[in-house]
């Protein structure tokens, strides 16, 4: 029995509308970002125009220097890369441990400890600032950046718990079980076979982490009031203006610059990141 392909320019048809329904999707979603950049590259007067054109007219850097020699911008910077590098790290270590143990080990309570953990990652955490805020005040560990650190890591740590579970998951326990007839403990089979198994999960969980920590702006506006030098970009950025008022293309230009380091991690691991965002639908 002979089956019979459809031509390919008709195929190519039938998909043209779902691929002009993307490209228009990317192109609304990345026009915003288009804007800030260029606006941080266009003279003052050109900003203010009535018809500022797609590409501008004429380039400068003016905004940038006005950016970078602004008051507490180095500070901000490093106070935002100690929050989320903090944040990150430590997630990672308290769910490689908490994965290890729901994927290898089976002890009573295993299965509500996931359900929590999937509770916990639904949950808005907006909700939580009033009680954070409270439980900060009374403890004293307002205007502090340890602080902001904790909460980052509270935030990041069920999807990484679940992701990291999930690739746990997908390791063939025998590999480790090999490893251990030849000598390994349980300790230096996991970290010399199932370990480097695991670096597209932890390439993901990190770039989830570095973002939702670098962009978080709610609970570093709420926790850090008294000692503005703790502050952190995106707190900053809102409040960003110089002798004259709101300098339009220099927030432009410290809003392109706090985006880079998103976007320099999210391009250095993206290949990772497809795998790791599946492989917590892995069953275990």
């Amino acid at each position: 029995m002979t089956t019979t392909r459809r031509p390919a320019p008709r195929r190519a048809l039938r998909r043209l509308p779902l691929r002009a329904a993307a490209a228009l999707t990317v192109a609304l979603c990345l026009f915003p970002v288009y804007w800030m950049v260029v606006t941080a590259f266009r003279p003052s007067r050109d900003i203010q125009s009535y018809e500022p054109g797609l590409i501008p007219r004429e380039w400068t850097l003016d905004h940038f220097r006005t950016a970078v020699q602004a008051d507490g911008f180095a500070l901000f910077w490093r106070n935002s890369v100690l929050v989320t590098l903090g944040a990150v790290l430590l997630a990672l270590v308290v769910a490689l441990g908490a994965a290890y143990a729901v994927a290898r080990l089976r002890w009573r309570g295993r299965r509500p400890f996931m359900l929590a953990v999937f509770i916990a990652q639904m949950a808005p955490w907006e909700s939580l600032v009033i009680p954070i805020y409270i439980i900060s005040r009374d403890t004293d560990m307002l205007d502090r950046l340890p602080t902001l650190t904790l909460v980052y890591f509270m935030i990041t740590l069920p999807f990484t718990v679940v992701v990291l579970r999930g690739f746990l998951a997908g390791i063939p326990p025998e590999l480790e079980e090999a490893a251990q007839v030849d000598g390994c403990t349980r300790a230096g089979a996991f970290r010399r076979i199932a370990f480097p198994l695991l670096a597209p999960g932890l390439m993901a969980t990190s770039l989830f982490g570095f973002i939702t920590a670098w962009n978080e702006f709610t609970y570093a506006n709420f926790l850090i009031i008294k000692q503005q030098d703790n502050r952190t970009l995106p707190v900053w950025l809102s409040s960003f203006q110089t002798t004259f008022g709101t300098d339009w293309g220099a927030t432009m230009a410290a809003s392109t610059l706090f985006a880079l380091p998103a976007l320099v991690v999210f391009l250095a691991l993206q290949r990772h990141v497809t795998s790791g965002l599946t492989a917590g639908g892995v069953k275990g």
